[in-house]
C-alpha cells in the first residue's frame, strides 16, 4: 500500500540548531537576553521534536535549555540535538527551575512565545510575568513566525507527505458520504484513514445541510440528507507539518442555484492562485476577490479572510482571517499559505468552499494538494 514501504522524512538536526542560531540573532537585533517557548509548535520548530509541555529557555548567547519531565529526559535526550536538560517531577519546580535561570544569569529584558493554538498559552504568560516581576517582558511569537513564515525544503516535503495524507482522508469522506449519515461517522472515517496513514494529529470539519456553518465542528445528532451540501475541511500532518485540504460535495448533482454559486467561487479560487505571486500584498488580493465575489452577487454571503499559513500549525501566521494586521503582509517565496480558506455561507444552500495548500515560488505558487472540485453524489 502507499507509503508502507516509504523512507521517513525529517528534518536535519544541523537544520534546527541553524534555526536556533538564526533566532538568536534576531533576539540579539531587538535587545533581549533570552526567550522562554511554551509554545507546542515553535518548541518542535527549534527542538525537532513534539514533546508536550513544552519548555524550552533560548538566550541570546550560549545553548538552549529544556525542561522535561523526570523520567521523559532520557528519551527526549535521544531525539533531540539538545544537550542541556533540566529535569522536573511537579509543575512548582519547572517555574522554579526556570524563574532560578533567569535570575542567575541576570536577564533583563525576556521574550515569551504564545500564539492562538491554545488558550492556556495566555495563562502560561501571565503566570511567567508574575513569576519574573524583576524582567521586561516581550511577545516574541512575531519574531518566531519571521522565520516561521519562509519554509525550508525539508519541511516543504514534509508538507508534500501531509497532503497526499489530506487527499487520502478526502477520498474516504467522500465514499462515507451517505444519506442518514452523521456528519461525526463521516469525519470519523476519515481521522482513521489519515491516522493509519501517518497523521498524528489530524483534524476534520463536516458541515452538511442548508443552514451555513463556518469551522464547524462534526456533529453526532446532524444526519445527512437528500440534496444537502456537505463541506469537509482536512488538516493533515505528517512529522509535525500539517497541509490543508477542503473540498464540497453536492448531493442529487448541481442545481441552477447551486451551480452559480460553484462557479462564482470557482473563479475566486483560480483568480487567488494566479495572484499568490512574491511580492504581492496579501490586501490586494482579499479585495480582488471581494470585487469578484461582489459583482457575482454574493457579497453578502462571503467571509473575509482568504488565506493563512500552513506549516508547524493547521492555521499560522500569516493569518489574514483572525488577524486583521496580517492583511497587510507580503507574499514571500517558499510560504505556504491555504487558500481559498473564507467559505461562502450561503442560507438555503449551505456552506460552500474549495481549498488547497500552495509553495509560493519565484513565478507562481505551486499547488501541493491534488484532488477534482465538481464532486457530486
Amino acid at each position: 500500500m502507499l507509503y508502507q514501504n516509504m523512507i521517513e522524512l525529517t528534518i536535519a538536526q544541523s537544520d534546527i540548531r541553524k534555526r536556533v542560531e538564526c533566532f538568536q540573532q534576531l533576539m540579539k537585533q531587538n535587545n533581549l537576553d533570552a526567550s522562554m517557548i511554551r509554545t507546542l509548535s515553535s518548541f518542535v520548530y527549534f527542538t525537532g521534536i513534539k514533546w508536550l509541555r513544552p519548555a524550552l529557555l533560548i538566550p541570546a548567547e550560549g545553548d538552549p535549555v529544556v525542561f522535561i519531565f523526570k523520567y521523559e529526559a532520557e528519551e527526549f535526550m535521544e531525539k533531540s540535538w539538545i544537550r542541556s536538560v533540566r529535569t522536573y517531577l511537579r509543575i512548582e519546580k519547572l517555574m522554579k527551575e526556570v524563574t532560578g535561570i533567569i535570575r542567575e544569569s541576570g536577564y533583563k529584558r525576556v521574550g515569551f512565545d504564545y500564539s492562538v493554538e491554545r488558550d492556556s498559552y495566555v495563562l502560561l504568560f501571565e503566570l511567567f510575568k508574575r513569576l519574573n516581576a524583576q524582567v521586561e517582558v516581550v511577545d516574541i511569537h512575531p519574531l518566531i513566525m519571521q522565520l516561521r513564515m519562509i519554509k525550508e525544503p525539508s519541511e516543504i516535503e514534509l508538507m508534500r507527505r501531509a497532503s497526499k495524507i489530506a487527499e487520502m482522508g478526502m477520498q474516504k469522506a467522500i465514499d462515507a458520504i451517505d444519506v442518514g449519515k452523521t456528519e461525526l461517522q463521516v469525519a470519523a472515517e476519515a481521522i482513521s484513514e489519515m491516522m493509519k496513514r501517518g497523521a498524528e494529529n489530524p483534524h476534520i470539519h463536516v458541515t452538511t445541510g442548508p443552514r451555513p456553518r463556518v469551522h464547524a465542528e462534526p456533529r453526532s445528532w446532524v444526519k445527512i440528507n437528500p440534496k444537502d451540501t456537505v463541506e469537509i475541511v482536512i488538516s493533515a500532518n505528517y512529522n509535525g507539518y500539517y497541509s490543508n485540504l477542503t473540498r464540497t460535495v453536492f448531493l442529487g448533482g448541481l442545481s441552477s442555484e447551486k451551480r452559480r454559486a460553484f462557479e462564482a467561487f470557482m473563479e475566486a479560487h483560480r483568480t487567488a492562485e494566479e495572484n499568490l505571486r512574491p511580492g504581492k500584498q496579501l490586501i490586494e488580493i482579499e479585495d480582488r476577490l471581494r470585487k469578484l465575489i461582489e459583482g457575482k452577487g454574493y457579497g453578502d454571503y462571503y467571509i473575509t479572510g482568504f488565506a493563512h499559513g500552513v506549516g508547524l500549525s493547521m492555521e499560522e501566521d500569516p493569518i489574514t482571517t483572525a488577524m486583521p494586521p496580517h492583511r497587510q503582509y507580503r507574499v514571500r517565496e517558499n510560504m505556504v499559505l491555504a487558500s481559498i480558506h473564507a467559505p461562502l455561507a450561503l442560507p438555503g444552500i449551505g456552506t460552500i468552499k474549495f481549498e488547497d495548500t500552495y509553495v509560493i515560488r519565484a513565478e507562481r505558487s505551486e499547488k501541493l494538494t491534488k484532488f477534482e472540485y465538481e464532486i457530486t453524489k
